[in-house]
């Protein structure tokens, strides 16, 4: 991977993640897919090879992950000032477009109606991601035993076997196949968490929000649909400052927003302390990545020179691929829904593999598409 480049690298950093921290809808796998068309394909920042060590070692630490892949390629680029300029690029659009959602969401008490064009959007980012895959998964598969990890990972996480649990199997997995000759290895998912005890109201306090995502932020792997359970837990359930309702609506608004999925932190901030909790909320949940990410980036090219470790990330890699399907997946029967979704992720799909259209046109077109469509 290199050394990190000069600084006067931030300003293209700056740039590009300012710009798709304000037009990446779709969630983390759509954010990575999006990242590797910028930093792989257009300016060849970085190898395939090298995206993907860098995704499998983001995979591996809790937190956002399309926002860690923003830090660590910040880190590449430009040493720890572009680590701090890339994260806070990605983050900003979306903490300021929640943050003013969340205005209008206490001032009037309903979001604004985003159905249309999403529902146009949706299709462009199922095509999307499918594109990443087909090109991630070339340098991913190495061998018919990372092939089959990868199969294997994804028939697991469609059964709803955790995401960490198939990543370290997958990492020690191929590393005993390769370097011992093992067999394969063996699975264990973990007990579910007992539902809380009801609790007696806390009050609120700037200190305890931010208490409550610093620890999420520090230790949530998964989705967003993990990180509602969270936040069900220690806000409606323990604390007792929100309704399920209000937080519902809040994980919506990450959801359909661009940039990162844990903005939803700015939105329930907001409405719990205003400003100052809205800014206080988000600094607590994404300040675990930036260290997360300054600690382990230095390892990441020397796990790829050691055999061992490079097989252990190779491993990583197949499974982060799966992770990857399986969200396709899960994308794909939720977006196309009829006809015309179907043409749209077609279309934008054929796009994509023909030509070198910019990903973040086509899910403005595809936005604008959903609006005339049913407008009709």
């Amino acid at each position: 991977m290199g050394k990190p480049q000069p600084p006067g690298d931030l300003g293209a950093l700056v740039a590009l993640f300012l710009r798709l921290g304000a037009t990446a809808f779709g969630g983390p796998a759509v954010h990575i897919a999006l990242m590797r068309e910028e930093v792989v394909r257009r300016r060849r920042w970085l190898t395939d090879q090298e995206f993907l060590d860098l995704l499998g070692a983001t995979n591996l630490i809790p937190g956002p992950n399309s926002t860690e892949m923003a830090i660590h390629i910040g880190y590449v680029r430009a040493g720890y000032w572009g680590l701090l300029a890339a994260g806070a690029s990605f983050i900003l659009p979306a903490f300021l477009l929640v943050l003013a959602l969340a205005w209008a969401y206490v001032r009037w008490g309903s979001l604004p109606e985003v159905g249309m064009a999403f529902y146009g959007a949706k299709p462009v980012m199922v095509a999307i991601v499918a594109h990443a895959l087909w090109g991630l998964g070339r340098t991913a598969f190495k061998d018919r035993p990372v092939a089959l990890i990868a199969l294997l990972g994804l028939v697991l996480n469609l059964l709803g076997v955790h995401e960490l649990v198939l990543l370290l199997a997958g990492g020690i997995g191929t590393m005993l196949v390769r370097r011992v000759g093992a067999g394969g290895t063996a699975l264990a998912l973990l007990p579910g968490v007992a539902a809380l005890p009801a609790a007696a109201p806390t009050s609120f306090s700037l200190g305890t929000l931010f208490w409550v995502f610093l620890k999420i932020g520090a230790v949530l792997f998964g989705s967003g649909y993990v990180l509602l359970a969270f936040l069900r837990a220690d806000l409606v359930e323990r604390l007792r400052w929100m309704t399920l309702a209000q937080l519902l609506d809040a994980v919506a608004v990450g959801q359909i927003t661009p940039g990162p999925v844990f903005t939803t932190a700015t939105f329930i901030g907001y409405l719990l302390g205003g400003l100052a909790g809205a800014v206080v909320a988000t600094v607590g949940i994404f300040l675990p990545a930036f260290g997360f990410v300054a600690a382990t980036h230095p390892f990441v090219p020397r796990l790829r020179r050691s055999a061992w470790a490079a097989a252990f990330l190779d491993g990583v890699n197949a499974v982060s691929w799966a992770l990857m399907a399986a969200v396709t997946w899960y994308l794909a029967r939720a977006s196309l829904v009829d006809l015309p979704t179907a043409l749209l992720a077609l279309v934008s799909g054929l796009a994509l593999f023909r030509t070198n259209l910019n990903p973040a046109v086509l899910l403005v077109m595809g936005a604008v598409a959903g609006i005339l469509i049913r407008s009709l």
